[in-house]
């Protein structure tokens, strides 16, 4: 990675004087926090809607798994291309810009008639989600209130998880319930998106502008050589927490149809709910805990929860595996939190865009390649056994971690 960062924390930008007609800092927050969780939702929606295609298109297990890996792509090109972008041009210009593209990909969507457009639909969102999480995580760092130092490390947290579970099940209720599936919810998507165009008009700039632009757009990952044994610390929690929602968010919904017989759309929501709404809630919940005593619970959690829904579906039991993956849900949201608050308040201000860009390169990796290997394996081994394997694979990611955990906390002592 790169030396380029300083390896000293550096006095904070000062913030550009906002014009009277901006909204105010604790009401901007609050904005950039809602376009957050909107971006999210937009990125979990097709979720449920994965075993409408397959009906109505006739593509196999492979091709979904095509389908979610393009938009991952795109979304890691993006943060490798644009992440450190914001820190040079502004926060606005790289938001307004995210969220046009955004529109562009809700309106492929809406008109998708086969594999092709979803194709590229989903790597135009990839695109603009990359390029409004570095952002709107960077914007909530210079947005945080004196007074709560903490709160944008929280939201962070938050936000993206909230965000998938408030997607996936507004979607799964919507393809039950109301006509055109797969249509209605990106209507009402592109309505938010309009919304927010109007709300980063009205936000102050927080970024100062500063020589580099263009050079930023050579893709690199740079992370400050003071920050490294931080980031190696969280490495293996952080893959275990988006390695498993990557599982929930591509396949769950199938496993849910293929393993537990359970037809119905809004389960396919559920699925994805139970994991991700229960992450926000638990994010939320412990925010006032220590960084250690947060990864330590996040270890333990994730490891047990994701045994437990293992267990579950070796006994065919519905209950059993639910129970499992809202434990896994209070580990992932503590993963979520103890990862993005801590390296948010140690990164200073001009260093925030370039290193959540690395973060969410490394979340996204984790969220997408053990996903894209599970669903090629499920349609050569069975979506019994790749399950199986998968969640092994988690539970050892989590085992890593308590490890890690003691050994940091015997030389700290």
């Amino acid at each position: 990675m790169s030396d380029s960062c300083a390896t000293s924390v550096r006095e904070p930008l000062e913030r550009p004087i906002a014009r009277s007609s901006r909204l105010s800092h604790p009401v901007a927050f609050s904005a950039i926090t809602a376009i957050f969780v909107l971006f999210t939702a937009a990125s979990s929606a097709p979720s449920p809607l994965y075993v409408v295609y397959q009906q109505e298109w006739g593509f196999s297990a492979t091709t979904l798994t095509v389908v979610f890996a393009v938009y991952v792509v795109g979304l890691i090109g993006s943060l490798l291309v644009v992440g450190a972008l914001s820190d040079h041009v502004g926060r606005r210009p790289v938001l307004a810009a995210a969220i046009a593209l955004e529109a562009v990909a809700l309106v492929l969507f809406i008109t998708a008639n086969d594999v092709p457009v979803l194709l590229l639909a989903r790597v135009a969102q990839g695109i603009a989600t990359g390029a409004a999480m570095t952002t709107l995580g960077a914007t909530l760092v210079d947005l945080n209130p004196p007074h709560a130092p903490g709160r944008a490390g929280v939201v962070n947290g938050i936000a993206p998880t909230s965000g998938l579970a408030v997607g996936a099940l507004g979607c799964g209720v919507l393809v039950q319930f109301a006509p055109a599936p797969t249509r209605l919810v990106y209507a009402l998507l592109l309505g938010g998106m309009a919304l927010a165009a109007l709300i980063v008009a009205g936000i102050p700039e927080t970024s100062a502008r500063r020589q580099g632009g263009w050079a930023s757009l050579a893709p690199r990952l740079g992370v400050p050589a003071r920050l490294r044994p931080d980031l190696y610390s969280l490495l293996p929690i952080l893959v275990a927490s988006w390695a498993l929602g990557g599982l929930y968010l591509s396949l769950g919904p199938s496993v849910a149809v293929g393993l537990f017989g359970l037809g119905s759309h809004l389960v396919g929501g559920l699925v994805v709910t139970l994991l991700c709404g229960t992450a926000a809630v638990t994010a939320f919940a412990l925010r006032s805990r220590p960084t250690g005593q947060v990864l330590s619970i996040a270890a333990v959690l994730l490891t047990a929860g994701t045994a437990l829904a293992l267990a579950g579906v070796e006994a065919d039991s519905v209950a059993l595996a639910a129970l499992g993956t809202v434990i896994a849900g209070i580990g992932f949201g503590a993963s979520a939190l103890a990862c993005f608050g801590e390296l948010g308040r140690l990164a200073a201000p001009d260093e925030r865009g370039e290193l959540f860009a690395v973060v969410f390169v490394i979340a996204y990796l984790a969220f997408s390649l053990p996903a894209v290997a599970a669903g090629l394996a499920s349609t050569s081994f069975g979506l019994h056994t790749t399950t199986v394997v998968y969640s092994l694979g988690v539970v050892a990611l989590g085992l890593m971690t308590l490890g890690i955990q003691r050994v940091r906390s015997t030389a700290g002592r």
